[in-house]
């Protein structure tokens, strides 16, 4: 072989490494879009007269007609049999009252205007209550069996505090467009950024007491602040081996507004460490983690491990 041709061979070898090395954790839209589809079993109803401990979940919304329907229906069809759900909805002008109301007694419900999702989330949980708690945006959605996973889990889990699990990311029709395997829970990682999926995150009551409610001066990392004081206060984290909801991508969304979210960020982390924190050092400390998420990521597309 020509130096030519050897020097071409190992341009594609290298890309081709940093392809298939390249975390999938952040990326939105990883692959072209598919119908979603889960492993034989993940539904996990549960029984008849089964005790599981009481769950509350909130909705908080404003204008998400187009989406808010599939996220109400996937909550509805975990049919689990201690649940207090109730949707907040910040006053919307498009059809999401009239798709509330068309759900007479099967959904609670409350319209009026608010201070953002924090104050919402915030609002709900003031009126109902659980031993475990959590809250789904109005454009996401609970994957099948949910609820009886993680109602089991802590039941059968009592050392454990907060949980969250694998992320399945879906597009404006709901087809599948990408998937987050993610490795164990990583308090170090967690210090330089929010990698937990927030629709797969529940916890127990108690967290609530003690370092509730959420921060209403954040509107894009709410989450992430509520479980670095989670951390700080010395609660336990388990990240499940299981996919437990799907987080939609669409032009509207919040987290497409990435400048306010970096500020914000950035201001969680100076808190955090007591300084500003340069990106070089955020890459270098999450390097071992993105290493981890990669090897789970294979593992699970090599059907080596299932979620």
């Amino acid at each position: 072989m020509s130096s030519d041709g050897a020097a071409a061979v190992e341009r594609w070898l290298h890309r081709t490494a940093k392809k298939l090395l390249r975390p999938r954790l952040n990326r939105l839209r990883q692959y072209p879009a598919r119908p979603v589809r889960l492993s034989p079993g993940h539904d996990g109803a549960t029984t008849p007269g089964e005790r599981l401990p009481s769950l509350a979940l909130i909705t908080p919304s404003y204008n998400q007609g187009l989406f808010i329907r599939a996220t109400i229906e996937s909550v509805l069809a975990q049919a689990y049999p201690d649940l207090s759900y109730l949707v907040m909805d910040g006053g919307s002008t498009d059809e999401t009252p009239r798709l509330l109301a068309a759900y007479g007694e099967r959904v609670a419900w409350q319209s009026e205007k608010d201070r953002g999702q924090a104050d919402a989330i915030n609002k709900g949980f003031a009126a109902i209550g659980g031993e475990i708690m959590g809250w789904l945006n109005s454009d996401d959605l609970l994957l099948p069996g949910t609820l009886a996973h993680v109602g089991r889990f802590f039941r059968d889990h009592p050392e454990v505090d907060i949980i969250y699990g694998h992320r399945i990311i879906i597009d404006e029709e709901g087809r599948e467009i990408g998937r987050w395997v993610l490795p164990g829970h990583d308090p170090a990682a967690l210090a330089l950024t929010d990698y937990v999926p927030q629709e797969t995150m529940f916890w127990r009551a108690a967290v609530w007491q003690k370092i509730g409610p959420l921060d209403a001066g954040f509107h894009y990392a709410m989450d992430w602040d509520f479980l670095l004081r989670a951390e700080r206060a010395g609660f336990r984290f388990r990240r499940l081996p299981r996919f437990l909801g799907c987080f939609r991508v669409h032009g509207e969304q919040k987290t497409a507004q990435t400048a306010a979210m970096t500020v914000e960020m950035d201001r969680l982390r100076q808190r955090h460490f007591g300084r500003p924190v340069p990106q070089q050092e955020i890459s270098r400390g999450l390097r071992a983690y993105q290493l981890r998420q990669i090897a789970c990521d294979w593992a699970y597309r090599l059907g080596i491990v299932r979620g």
